[in-house]
């Protein structure tokens, strides 16, 4: 008979999975920011800077005001831990990953020559020339290498040609990303920025599917075949055979949710071997739209009753929360959204808007105060001002005076 987990049980086994309900450490170091990317398995990457860039985020929201510099310093160069790559998006995973991904460079080299005018294909000749550029100068940012600048082509947003065959370059893993300035990607052989031991050919398509399939399961703590097949952005077709290895191992543990429906039947679900059942997940984090407990818009919905999109695309006459909208964690529910910006040069955190959900607790504001004054401090800015927007933010303006 297979067991049976309560959505409240489910959703606090996805979140201590997460690494949420720990005390944060006094002063985060090395250690627990490393602890956070191995546990998760990946940071997506996001350009938006209006409050912090997405991938210094997932950190904060797990062990507070860590020194930002600490994840350059792990992210970055030929000794750093992690390394970029399409895993989920664009995201940082840890090195010994980059091998489990081979399968997926080769679709992309499969992609890129085909008949059909692959852009690699019609474009081998620059793909060439761009090797012996970085081979003779090393590691470059396409800016610093474009020759063609003033090309412009259909929907490609401006890049060049060469910017286009960098990106389709460092999707095949034919190039690799070692650095950004200014978020700009910096390129190099793969010999210049891995090492040697990482370019060996990688596992079997099965085992490495199945060894990803394993990381996320234990990266969810409870999921259902969609979850697992969106942490890395493969297809259900791709990840159940892997599912149905990981269950005869004894790894993956089915279990049935009251409520978890696929149109009309329940939905199958699995909890990892070694996720943790806690009684109760406490605290209160700001949340990342690109944060792994938000990115499956169906999984936040299911957890949480949370239906959240994120507006930066929409425009702003049809934004209901605003533009860079963080979910609220409350114990273990999701139950608000604060549109944040970072005003570096006024030194202020803006709250632009804030909204509660609708079986938000009353202390909402109270307890999320304490959770803005830390981010304040950690984007280094003075003071919090509220506008007014939103049916919490008088609540968090009041909650402010009270604290001042």
């Amino acid at each position: 008979m297979v067991d049976q987990v309560s959505p409240a049980l489910a959703r606090r086994i996805a979140l201590a999975a997460q690494g949420f309900g720990r005390a944060a450490p006094a002063a985060p170091g090395t250690r627990a920011l490393t602890g956070v990317v191995d546990r998760l398995g990946l940071l997506q990457i996001d350009s938006v800077n209006v409050f912090e860039r997405s991938h210094y985020i997932p950190a904060f929201s797990r062990i507070g005001a860590y020194d930002r510099a600490l994840l350059d310093r792990v992210a970055w160069g030929r000794r750093g831990r992690l390394v970029e790559y399409w895993a989920h998006q664009a995201a940082f995973i840890p090195r010994e990953l980059w091998p489990l991904f081979e399968f997926r460079r080769a679709a992309y080299r499969a992609e890129g020559a085909s008949e059909w005018g692959g852009w690699l294909a019609e474009n081998r000749s620059l793909a060439e020339w761009l090797r012996a550029e970085l081979s003779t100068n090393g590691p470059m940012r396409a800016s610093e290498i474009e020759h063609d600048a003033n090309e412009r082509r259909g929907p490609w947003w401006g890049w060049s040609a060469v910017k286009r065959t960098l990106e389709w370059m460092f999707r095949t893993g034919e190039v690799v990303c070692v650095d950004r300035r200014r978020f700009e990607r910096v390129y190099a052989l793969p010999e210049q920025g891995l090492e040697p031991h990482l370019l060996e050919h990688g596992p079997a398509e099965a085992d490495s599917i199945r060894a990803l399939v394993e990381r996320a399961a234990a990266a969810l703590g409870i999921a259902t075949a969609p979850d697992l097949a969106d942490y890395w952005r493969m297809t259900q077709a791709q990840v159940r055979p892997a599912i149905a290895d990981l269950v005869d191992a004894g790894t993956l543990v089915p279990v049935e949710v009251p409520g978890w429906r696929t149109g009309s039947r329940p939905s199958a679900a699995w909890v990892h071997r070694d996720a943790r059942r806690p009684r109760r997940v406490e605290g209160v984090s700001l949340l990342s739209p690109f944060d792994p407990v938000v990115w499956f818009r169906p999984r936040a919905e299911r957890l949480f009753d949370f239906h959240y999109r994120i507006e930066i695309y929409t425009p702003e006459p049809q934004r209901r929360y605003g533009y860079y909208s963080l979910p609220v964690l409350v114990d273990d529910r999701v139950v608000a959204r604060v549109d944040l910006k970072s005003d570096r040069s006024a030194r202020v955190l803006r709250v632009q808007s804030a909204w509660a959900e609708p079986a938000a607790p009353a202390e909402t504001a109270e307890r999320l105060v304490p959770v803005l004054r830390e981010a304040a401090a950690w984007q280094g800015l003075d003071e919090i001002t509220v506008t007014g927007r939103g049916d919490l933010s008088g609540s968090i303006e009041g909650a402010l005076r009270a604290v001042a």
